[in-house]
């Protein structure tokens, strides 16, 4: 298809310090709901949102852990070395399989002060886990690609452990402002499993089990899927084209249950975030690369989905390939990664409704509003202003039919 020109000055607003939530509401089902359907905006509260959800709709989350992943270190002349996680590197890849290992483990991260950091040297932390003192080890040992090996002095303790001991909740940047005790529990999903995203998917962040015990009495479905976010989620598009911006890829893992509970469920599933849409596109994507490439490399690249191609398969021929690929390969879980960029002039294969917070300007995710909601998403972000709604990760929500 030919790629539509966009301007990201369209997709600019203004949005004032004071419409953003620094911190979160007392309770997390307490925030402000706007709905949009047929063009029509309605304005609730979230613990509105069973109410909201037809009972055919298979609601889908995702269940992924925010990571401690900022390590503070401090070199013996007292400079502070701060260094965040971003993709595992050694012995592996796989996000589930490196946070337990228990021998020496290499990351690419970004650096705080790195030019302090000398080549060759070690720093050491103390991490108290327990009643152990463990010293955790940083060397960098790529200093171009940020590649920095960890090791540490205990060989019963897992990489994870010492994270979640030591680490820094990593806050957005755009809250600008540290990390507090409650940051810990509530830049979290109570449905959050799998460690490994170093930024929450904030949209379910407004759940509470009393909501899901509602949406359980309604007889609404629900599945589970695993994107691990990266912090690329928070990086403005700087590019003059959007389509240069660069996607950071992102670790996806869905198991057979959950992909059965979709197949015939297409047409009726509601994803809770943007990291649910995602993933959920990519799945669908990832059947297209089976079935048109008979390969095995599940990775969607940014821009996979808008090549010219003389028909695409259904939905459900795509779901059904993916199916068929974890038979063959005997598998319960299925992995894969994406850069999936998704603007307008995209269409939508598998989502029928968003229920997410509201978004940056100009940046990745208000383009993929923006493919919902057409030019409509000026109008609903003015009334969200003029609203008084709270803005991004700790702030207000919103439902969005496609």
């Amino acid at each position: 298809m030919q790629i539509p020109a966009i301007d990201l000055k369209e997709y600019e607003y203004t949005l004032p310090e004071d419409k953003i939530a620094k911190f979160p509401l007392a309770t997390r089902d307490a925030s402000k709901l706007l709905h949009y359907n047929s063009g029509k905006i309605s304005h609730l509260n979230f613990n509105n949102i069973p109410d909201l959800l037809p009972a055919d709709t298979l609601l889908v989350y995702n269940d992924t852990k925010v990571i401690p992943a900022r390590l503070i270190f401090q070199r013996e002349t007292g400079a502070r070395i701060e260094i965040f996680l971003l993709q595992p590197i050694a012995p592996t890849t796989v996000i589930p399989e490196i946070m337990l290992a228990r021998h020496p483990v290499v990351w690419e991260t970004m650096i705080g002060n790195s030019k302090k950091w000398k080549d060759g040297e070690i720093l050491k932390g103390q991490v108290q886990y327990g009643a152990n003192t463990i010293s955790l080890y940083a060397k960098l040992i790529d200093r171009e690609s940020r590649q920095v090996e960890f090791s540490w002095d205990n060989s019963e303790v897992a990489f994870v452990d010492l994270v979640e001991a030591s680490g820094e909740v990593p806050l957005p940047p755009y809250l600008n402002r540290k990390p507090i005790e409650e940051d810990k529990s509530r830049y979290q999903t109570v449905y959050s499993e799998k460690e490994g995203a170093v930024a929450a998917p904030t949209a379910g962040l407004h759940f509470t089990e009393e909501i899901f015990q509602k949406i359980k009495t309604k007889g609404i479905q629900q599945a589970q899927v695993t994107l691990h976010v990266s912090a690329g989620t928070f990086q403005p598009i700087k590019a003059s084209q959007i389509t240069e911006h660069p996607m950071h890829s992102e670790q996806i893992h869905v198991t057979r249950e959950t992909i059965e509970r979709i197949l015939p469920n297409l047409g009726q599933v509601v994803a809770v975030g943007t990291t649910s849409v995602r993933t959920l596109e990519s799945l669908y994507w990832f059947g297209v690369k089976l079935l048109e490439e008979k390969g095995e490399d599940l990775h969607i690249e940014k821009l996979y989905p808008y090549q010219d191609r003389k028909s695409q398969p259904s939905p459900q021929s795509s779901f059904e390939a993916v199916l068929a690929h974890m038979d063959n390969k005997r598998l319960n879980t299925l992995m894969g990664t994406t850069e999936i960029f998704i603007f307008p002039g995209y269409t939508f294969k598998v989502v029928r409704g968003l229920i997410t917070n509201f978004h940056q300007p100009g940046s990745t995710l208000i383009l993929l509003i923006a493919t919902i909601l057409g030019e409509d998403w000026k109008r609903v972000y003015g009334e969200a202003l003029e609203k008084n709604y709270r803005f991004l990760s700790y702030g207000d929500s919103s439902l969005l039919w496609i």
